[in-house]
């Protein structure tokens, strides 16, 4: 495949699971760089704490040390306008039953479809277990991640299991609740500015 392939998310926080889909999408769609994209204003979600600033300022950390990893900002939404510039796009289920849903295309069956084929090729990464979505188009390539990963979302991380951040986001969250207590990171942001 080669090139560049855009990971569109809000990273909020930064998984290993985030990292061990970029890495395999890497490896296996031969990339030779991943760009994890970051909408200012996302589908579907308003994530306000940690501000997008440092949300974006965690994965700059973590990607100082994975030379093939780089971040991007954006302020597309739909992921057919997000990936337009890149070689291949990477993303799970939950997106892909996204990307395929009309609702976010004002209803339009024809603009899902339009939208869909306009898209790169695909690197699609599975939660172990989970079944293949029905009836995947040609463009769409299926990652092998490891079952280690099945568990792991964004959602629990927030939730207290801090052990799935990335190392980098974990050490960020210790030093201000960005994700385990957003009031202590509020209240840091608030009388010192952006917690350091």
């Amino acid at each position: 495949m080669g090139g560049i392939g855009a990971y569109p998310g809000t990273f909020d926080p930064p998984t290993v699971a985030h990292l061990a889909i970029a890495e395999a999408a890497w490896k296996q769609g031969r990339l030779e760089r991943v760009h994890l994209v970051v909408s200012r204003t996302p589908l579907g979600k308003a994530p306000a704490v940690p501000s997008f600033e440092d949300r974006v300022a965690v994965l700059e950390d973590v990607a100082a040390s994975r030379p093939w990893l780089e971040i991007s900002t954006t302020d597309a939404r739909l992921i057919g306008d997000i990936s337009r510039d890149y070689d291949a796009v990477v993303m799970g289920a939950d997106k892909w039953l996204q990307v395929l849903d009309p609702t976010w295309y004002g209803g339009s069956g024809a603009d899902r479809d339009r939208a869909v084929a306009s898209l790169p090729p695909v690197l699609l990464a599975l939660r172990p277990g989970s079944p293949l979505p029905a009836a995947l188009p040609p463009q769409v390539t299926v990652l092998d991640i490891g079952a280690d990963h099945a568990g792991v979302s964004s959602t629990l991380a927030r939730g207290g299991r801090v052990e799935w951040m990335a190392p980098e986001a974990a050490r960020f969250d210790r030093r201000t609740g960005a994700w385990s207590d957003p009031a202590r990171y509020s209240a840091c942001r608030d009388s010192t500015g952006p917690p350091g």
